[in-house]
């Protein structure tokens, strides 16, 4: 009989030393399981933040200039494209906005034949801008250029070569601005409107009016640009945005909001959401402050006009989807020089099809460090295999003495994908 219950004393000590036994060892593999993922969250934490100061240092190495240059690299050249960028040669704007047409519409079948053609002024830059509103949307179609109230002849071609198939309601052709009636009449075959007026922010104020009665809403989101002269380069690179998206570009000067934006604005009914283009000495702290009477305004700005393309291109507003944002690797780039601001209208199809590119300024033909900065952001890099890209591809407009084949080289290979690691193509 005791030695019956010593045996079961005996077995209960033992149970109560397994099973404490046992739990210890569950702590400890808690224990080593919770320091473990303390661990891996350490060197995941370590891991992203040396990928982080990797990205930095690769995307300040790709902003560098290059550091020495082949003085024979531009003779005897016998094509304009390179293979990252596309050169569209030529300096004057009516044929540019031949040449573009014909890029972007080879209008060889149904499926790329635009819908309209847009006829615009080329002595007025702030109507011809307006006029980009209406190149997505209803057209899926050109701008083209008039000169002196009359049609030239490569125009008149391109016009016929198109064939345009006709908008909704079947206009094929969307004059802006006076024509003479003798220079109507030759294109008494087609289907057309006019929109005849010339003030700019009256006009302005028409092709916001006239998109919204086809759309059958009016945008809430709007571009405010100056229509001064001196501010030209600020505000054209809109075009670009209003001819890929619905917002409109309406006028202001640099110390006064028109009557006619005034009454465009109201249509908003207080809740615009007003982007304004350029730096205070562009267009005033005044008429910002008066522009928030109609409702949100956000300026962007850059101190110089590559800045403000710059600023623009990268530039989003979440909430609103407004903007480019153009801040990684795999996009479409439009350079045009400073010194032929006017080819910025004819080339701002190249936002509608294909690579949706936004303006980008070069100074005087050239990149400054502005826009070296800009493309290391875009610069696109691989790890095993570079056929799955992504790409970037760049539309240049000028001939070579406006932008050089040295600038288009360093362009070319700024965009161009390589290896993660940065050892350039060789060692792939």
């Amino acid at each position: 009989m005791i030695s019956k219950l010593l045996r079961g004393a005996l077995v209960a000590v033992l149970s109560v030393f397994i099973i404490t036994g046992c739990n210890n060892q569950n702590n400890d593999h808690n224990q080593m399981d919770h320091d473990s993922k303390e661990m891996d969250h350490a060197n995941m934490d370590m891991s992203s933040n040396d990928k982080d100061k990797d990205n930095k240092t690769n995307e300040m190495e790709f902003a560098k200039p290059p550091s020495s240059f082949n003085r024979l690299a531009n003779q005897n050249i016998m094509i304009t494209a390179t293979k990252n960028v596309t050169r569209i040669n030529t300096d004057d704007p009516i044929e540019l906005s031949v040449m573009v047409s014909q890029t972007v519409w080879p209008a060889t079948h149904k499926e790329n034949q635009p819908g309209g053609i847009i006829l615009v002024p080329v002595e007025s830059w702030q109507i011809a801008l307006a006029s980009v509103d209406l190149i997505h949307h209803p057209n899926n179609g050109p701008v083209l250029f008039t000169k002196d109230q009359k049609i030239p002849d490569a125009v008149l071609k391109e016009i016929n070569r198109l064939q345009p198939l006709g908008t909704a309601d079947g206009t094929q052709i969307t004059v802006m601005g006076n024509l003479a009636k003798s220079e109507l009449d030759k294109l008494k075959n087609f289907k057309m409107k006019q929109i005849s007026e010339t003030d700019p922010a009256a006009f302005a104020k028409e092709i916001d009016q006239f998109y919204s009665d086809i759309a059958g809403k009016t945008p809430q989101s709007v571009i405010i640009g100056s229509l001064e002269d001196k501010a030209k380069l600020y505000t054209l690179i809109a075009a670009n945005w209003i001819a890929h998206m619905e917002e409109p570009l309406l006028y202001v000067t640099a110390n006064e909001i028109p009557q006619p934006t005034k009454e465009a604005l109201q249509q908003r009914k207080g809740k615009a959401n007003i982007y304004l283009l350029g730096p205070e000495s562009v267009i005033s702290k005044e008429v910002e402050n008066e522009l928030k009477s109609f409702g949100t305004v956000v300026r962007i700005a850059g101190d110089t006009p590559v800045q403000q393309s710059v600023s623009f291109a990268t530039y989003k507003d979440e909430k609103t989807k407004f903007g480019w944002g153009l801040n990684d690797p795999g996009h479409g780039v439009s350079f045009i020089s400073t010194k032929t601001p006017e080819l910025a209208i004819a080339a701002a199809p190249f936002s509608h099809l294909g690579k949706h590119a936004p303006l980008i300024w070069l100074e005087n033909g050239t990149l400054t460090k502005d826009v070296y900065e800009f493309l290391a952001r875009l610069k696109p890099t691989f790890t095993d295999d570079p056929t799955e890209g992504p790409y970037n591809h760049a539309f240049l407009s000028g001939t070579f003495r406006s932008i050089s084949y040295q600038t288009q080289g360093i362009i070319d290979e700024k965009l161009e994908i390589i290896p993660a690691t940065g050892e350039g193509h060789a060692g792939h």
